[in-house]
């Protein structure tokens, strides 16, 4: 199964210096040769980011302007046989040494969206 593991962070906490992108570095390479990490990549800073808002009219903001002190860094998809496995994936990933918080989604599964919906519109399980 896969999983999502988006790593939410303070911007100003990381500083992509050559000393700071090892650990990243061999953290890829270890998902890439055993076969578990799907894709993944940092993010822009959230200054790069527009929101779009519904509810009625249809608004764009410049900026995350998500209720948050902290943004999301980038995100790794991992193929894992359990939630298990995808935990101890996401103990691995370097922004946890420096407090970030990863969170562990499963992917609701295949590459159509309407795959990924029943009739009514939901999110399949």
């Amino acid at each position: 199964m896969q999983y999502l593991l988006t790593i939410w962070m303070e911007e100003t906490d990381f500083v992509p210096t050559p000393e700071a992108m090892a650990p990243w570095t061999a953290f890829n390479t270890e998902g890439v040769a055993t076969g578990v990490l799907r894709s993944g990549s940092g993010l822009q800073p959230s200054t790069t980011a527009t929101t779009v808002r519904g509810g009625g009219e249809v608004v764009l903001t410049d900026g995350p302007f998500v209720e948050t002190k902290e943004q999301l860094g980038g995100y790794y998809v991992v193929d894992c046989a359990d939630l298990d496995e995808a935990i101890a994936w996401a103990k691995k990933v370097p922004a946890v040494l420096w407090g970030a918080a990863i969170e562990v989604r499963p992917v609701a599964g295949g590459t159509d969206v309407f795959e990924n919906s029943d009739a009514a519109g939901t999110a399949a399980s």
